[in-house]
Parts: structure tokens; C-alpha cells; sequence
């Protein structure tokens, strides 16, 4: 087993296991529960963690991981006039799809 990484919360790590999990990557969380020992330690310490199960996984796990970490933001004006930011590629007004 090998760690991949520390996540911000449980609903971030929950999302990368999943998401590495769908790709055929075995990996597991640790550190579910330990938030309510922030104070008593370290808060670093408390993160939840994403675990590999498979080692000679890594490389893959690892590219995926900096895929969903990075996901590309966009900046564009819909047909409609409203300015949409972030990763949207549809219209949230009108619900036009983001030109190509």
C-alpha cells in the first residue's frame, strides 16, 4: 500500500477514490473519522488520505488525481449575454451549450 494523497475533506477524498476506482485503480481512504481529533492533534494529521491498494498503479493513479485537481476553467459569454465562468460548458440561464 502506498499513499497518494492527503485530500482537504471527506467529501474531496470520497470523490477521488471514486473516481480512481471507476478507472480500474484499487484505492482505498484512511483517516475517516480522525477530524474530530483536530486540536488534540495535529490538524495536518486529521486530512483524510487516498490509498493505493496496487503500487505498480501509481503512475496512473497519479496522472488522474492531477486531471481532477486541474480541471480546465473557461471564461465565455452565452448567446443569451450571461457570463459564465469556471468549468461550465452550459448556459445555467438559457441553457445553451458553450460554443466550440
Amino acid at each position: 500500500m502506498q499513499r497518494l494523497a492527503r485530500a482537504p475533506n471527506i467529501a474531496i477524498a470520497t470523490l477521488w477514490v471514486d473516481a480512481l476506482r471507476n478507472e480500474g485503480i484499487q484505492a482505498t481512504m484512511q483517516r475517516y473519522f480522525l477530524g474530530s481529533a483536530a486540536g488534540e492533534l495535529p490538524p495536518d494529521q486529521c486530512l483524510p488520505e487516498v490509498w493505493l491498494m496496487d503500487d505498480a498503479q501509481e503512475a496512473r493513479a497519479r496522472l488522474l488525481l492531477h486531471d481532477l485537481q486541474n480541471v480546465p476553467q473557461r471564461r465565455w459569454v452565452c448567446v443569451c449575454g450571461e457570463l459564465i465562468e469556471g468549468g461550465f460548458e452550459q448556459c445555467w440561464s438559457c441553457g445553451a451549450e458553450m460554443p466550440r
